[in-house]
């Protein structure tokens, strides 16, 4: 039974949907990194694809109608936990992760890992989350 669920969820071959209660909890850590990076509205905004302000607004107050949210979205809140949880295994300190974002990196071309993240597409971040995975040695 548990097999067939999780077959019905595959959307292409080799992943799976992610479901709204999913898509709940990583906006609801989304908007905590926020705080943590320090990032503005916009740049937030920027990170989850570019939302318009009234509908960033209200995912940001709890207002989300989580069926509604794209599968561009949902891919991203996902990539972007997976960046976090990379920075919390790299720095026992959070708050060096955190600055580690800001600080140039010679993988990006001297750019810093927030400006490659702020670039806005789905391959800049898995860029950044492919570096940190392989800087911590991946699974």
């Amino acid at each position: 039974m548990a097999q067939a669920a999780l077959i019905s969820r595959r959307v292409r071959p080799g992943s799976l949907e992610i479901s709204d209660a999913e898509t709940g909890a990583m906006l609801r850590a989304f908007f905590n990194l926020v705080e943590r990076w320090q990032l503005s509205d916009r740049q937030g905004r920027l990170l989850l694809g570019d939302p318009a302000a009234r509908t960033y607004a209200r995912w940001k107050t709890g207002q989300a109608e989580l069926s509604r949210i794209s599968r561009d979205t949902r891919e991203r809140l996902s990539i972007l936990m997976g960046i976090h949880k990379s920075l919390r295994h790299l720095f026992r300190e959070p708050s060096r992760g955190y600055q580690w974002l800001r600080k140039p990196n010679q993988a990006f071309a001297g750019a810093s890992a927030l400006d490659r993240l702020l670039a806005g597409s789905i391959p800049d971040l898995a860029a950044v989350r492919a570096y940190l995975d392989s800087e911590r040695g991946a699974w």
